[in-house]
């Protein structure tokens, strides 16, 4: 766990510093920690777009989640690598809604590969808001680039394949996100392409 202590943040969502601080405490590599940075960027502005239509977000958790989302690429890169930083998160002291952000930033898993490491059964798809921006930031970042969707879920699917609960779950999510990053966007019916907002970001 490093240099990382139990405990060190108080409010259990940690600033801005604090979230770096922690990443390097735990061995993040530095690729991983410029990634988080950019993917806190894109969900940022995301948070923002949501919060002009009138929707209540925690910025600071979205901040947090962004930074911390892949903390467990310190001892994985596996997709074991969401429960794993979700527990080190949890053993930090981290707030438990930061620790379920963690868990459910891939998008979602199979059922029986969360059973075998060892987390109840589910696909741990985002639920709450600040997860789905989270999850859906993460997706768009892709080295320095933040991809279209189109291209984002695209990738997905050849990795993953178009039935995964991952995949399944980033379209729902740009689903009901999308509209929201339009030029002024704020309209909350069924997803537009929705292009030129996600490229803005």
């Amino acid at each position: 766990m490093g240099g990382a202590k139990r405990g060190q943040v108080a409010s259990g969502i940690p600033s801005r510093p604090e979230a770096l601080a922690i990443l390097k405490a735990v061995g993040c590599p530095p690729e991983v920690i410029k990634h988080s940075e950019r993917v806190a960027r894109v969900a940022l502005r995301i948070a923002e777009a949501c919060r002009r239509a009138g929707l209540e977000v925690d910025m600071g958790l979205v901040e947090a989640g962004a930074l911390l989302h892949d903390m467990g690429r310190a001892k994985t890169h596996s997709v074991a690598h969401a429960f794993l930083g979700a527990e080190l998160a949890r053993e930090l002291g981290l707030g438990e809604r930061l620790v379920r952000l963690i868990a459910r930033h891939t998008g979602g898993v199979r059922p029986e590969v969360a059973e075998r490491l060892g987390w109840p059964r589910g696909d741990y798809g985002p639920e709450t808001l600040e997860e789905k921006i989270v999850a859906y930031a993460d997706k768009l970042v892709r080295g320095p680039r933040v991809l279209p969707f189109e291209e984002a879920l695209a990738r997905l699917e050849r990795e993953l394949g178009p039935d995964h609960p991952a995949v399944v779950n980033l379209a729902k999510v740009h689903a009901e996100l999308a509209p929201l990053l339009r030029p002024g966007g704020g309209g909350r019916g069924p997803c537009g392409r929705a292009r030129e907002g996600v490229r803005a970001l």
